[in-house]
């Protein structure tokens, strides 16, 4: 998955020093993100920076891809749920919803961001296009978060490609009503700061799992949040398309398949769709998907986030496999 024009172009006020000083311009939401650095002091230093380039660098999406749906029942994104009627009035006249067709690509490496997405079901998953043509996903949002609300912090091309990699539905509104929104409600303000806490808990501890874990681990970690997302034990995935979200030669991928299935991780892996037994792929992956989850519901609920080491294997705020289940 490369973009069309090449070599990713990052904004170019995301270089050294600079980056600290955008942030800091940004105001009180931005504030945000400089405390969350203040307290990972672990994963500070160059890497760091890597992290805000992710994170700060949005995606764009093109109008007129996506069909028009209807949802019953209300929406299903948790940010669209936490805000009140008012704030969701200063959305709503341009606030529509959109099918979201498996492989289609919402941004663009290079492309300037015309609209928010906030997923009501699917997963999209963030990718790094290199010069050499390799990728390498960094991120995955789901209903629990948006794609192109960091707008707010400035008009700047996408540093990263978003691609839906499980098919779905979103409700989308263009940026620049999102941005007249943001600027006169504290409650988008506040749901939108959760998000980006949230989303930086997935770079930093991405990050540090790809320096510090074996592939396979990595594999089952990502293979998981996906399942987290659809909802699912069937995963609409082929062998070529997680060599591009791990950054590894398909033969790689193959092999690791094949480790997972003689485990009973992997059950079956045919015609672009891998069935995972997910007791037992929770037992081959890292603590990475485990420490994600628990730091995200502690933002989303409000509770105190505790270091990672203090974090309990079986901490009642994560949903636990059902007993029929269990290996």
């Amino acid at each position: 998955m490369r973009s069309e024009t090449g070599t990713v172009g990052f904004p170019k006020f995301y270089g050294g020093g600079d980056a600290h000083f955008a942030i800091a311009s940004a105001g009180a939401f931005a504030s945000t993100l400089k405390s969350a650095a203040a307290e990972n002091s672990a994963l500070r230093s160059s890497v760091w920076n890597l992290f805000l380039i992710l994170c700060l660098s949005e995606y764009a999406v093109r109008p007129l891809t996506f069909p028009q749906v209807s949802i019953s029942g209300g929406t299903r994104n948790r940010l669209l749920a936490t805000l009140s009627p008012a704030d969701l009035d200063l959305l709503r006249p341009e606030l529509e919803t959109v099918a979201l067709e498996q492989d289609a690509v919402l941004a663009r490496a290079g492309d300037e961001i015309d609209y928010v997405f906030f997923p009501h079901s699917g997963a999209i998953l963030l990718m790094i296009d290199m010069a050499d043509g390799h990728t390498v996903a960094t991120g995955v949002v789901g209903c629990e978060g948006a794609v192109g609300s960091l707008s707010v912090l400035g008009a700047s091309p996408s540093g990263i490609t978003a691609v839906v990699r499980a098919a779905g539905t979103a409700s989308r509104v263009p940026a620049a009503r999102f941005h007249a929104a943001f600027g006169r409600s504290p409650g988008i303000r506040q749901a939108i700061q959760k998000h980006v806490r949230s989303m930086l808990i997935q770079f930093q501890l991405g990050s540090a799992c790809n320096a510090l874990h074996p592939v396979e681990a990595r594999m089952a970690r990502w293979l998981l949040q996906l399942r987290d997302r659809v909802d699912s034990d069937v995963l609409p995935l082929t062998q070529h398309a997680l060599s591009q979200i791990l950054g590894v030669r398909r033969t790689t991928v193959t092999l690791l398949m094949g480790n997972l299935r003689k485990r009973g991780a992997i059950r079956s892996d045919q015609r672009g769709q891998i069935e995972i037994d997910r007791a037992r792929l929770l037992a081959a992956a890292c603590e990475c998907h485990r420490v994600m989850r628990l730091e995200a519901e502690e933002i989303f609920s409000g509770d105190k986030v505790r270091t990672r080491g203090m974090a309990p294997a079986n901490d009642p705020r994560i949903p636990e496999i059902e007993a029929d289940d269990a290996v």
